[in-house]
């Protein structure tokens, strides 16, 4: 009985954050992202993250791609950029429409570990946590040739 209340409570945070019908890391990973970052999924928003040394940009869209104004919002990134558990905190300010920009002393790499924080106004406040960041080519390279080998049996009919 004890085990089954600790795996519950343990399991508490992940179904918050990670809402059913929510898309998974995953299928949001195989999608393009309209500015060639990461995104992620966080209560109503989808968070898409550029991140190059130094400077990180979070766009801010609903479900369906309408970007969502990030006026009065703020945010903040914690960067784990190595194994050693050393994190540098990013303050992310509003920028443009549907932004939150933040710049700090970091560097980029594929270990690196990035957890967003965005509370817009009368708002919940959500989390995201964006890893590993590595190019998108990968999953890019595989996705076009699924698309050519769909084309390849069009041809051939």
């Amino acid at each position: 009985m004890n085990k089954l209340i600790i795996a519950a409570v343990l399991a508490a945070p992940l179904i918050i954050f990670q809402p059913v019908w929510a898309h998974t890391d995953e299928s949001l990973d195989a999608m393009s992202s309209p500015h060639g970052g990461q995104v992620r999924a966080a209560g109503p928003y989808h968070l898409e993250l550029v991140a190059k040394d130094g400077d990180l940009v979070l766009h801010v869209t609903d479900h369906a791609g309408q970007e969502i104004h990030t006026d009065g919002g703020e945010g903040k990134a914690n960067v784990q950029q190595d194994k050693d558990g050393s994190k540098i905190t990013v303050k992310l300010e509003p920028s443009q429409n549907n932004m939150l920009k933040g710049s700090g002393e970091f560097q980029i790499n594929p270990e690196t570990v990035i957890v967003v924080f965005v509370k817009l106004p009368e708002q919940d406040a959500y989390a995201a946590r964006f890893t590993p960041l590595k190019p998108k080519s990968a999953g890019e390279g595989k996705k076009a040739g699924e698309h050519h080998d769909h084309d390849d049996q069009h041809m051939h009919h």
